[in-house]
């Protein structure tokens, strides 16, 4: 299958289970990889046999922006299937969303969740 992968989204966001993740924003990394047969739209050059990625964007910062959860397994949740509900030619996301502030005791890169939805899993 074909994948359109965007790569490295920076947000600022307030999602965690203690009260300041909630009242100051942190930084968080999103990837998303969408996957859709891409030949149609390379064989006619035409944005409407596929995804703008764009739009995508626009999507997953509105997610991050402008909600609150307590886990970011919840926040790839609602990515993921908020870009199938908008994206019909989709059959699949993947998500990753990063918080390299992660309120944990010592040195770390980040903590981080990965989720594949399809299709299916919207019922």
């Amino acid at each position: 299958m074909d994948k359109i992968i965007l790569k490295g989204l920076n947000f600022w966001g307030c999602h965690g289970l203690l009260a300041e993740e909630k009242d100051k924003p942190q930084p968080f990394k999103v990837d998303v990889v969408l996957f859709h047969d891409q030949k149609t739209a390379a064989r006619t050059d035409d944005i409407e046999a596929t995804v703008d990625y764009s739009r995508v964007f626009h999507e997953v910062r509105q997610v991050v922006e402008q909600s609150s959860f307590n886990l970011i397994e919840t926040l790839a949740e609602e990515i993921s299937l908020r870009i199938l509900k908008r994206f019909p030619l989709l059959t699949a996301v993947e998500t990753t969303v990063y918080k390299p502030q992660a309120p944990i005791e010592g040195e770390f890169d980040y903590v981080a969740v990965q989720i594949y939805r399809c299709r299916e899993d919207m019922v």
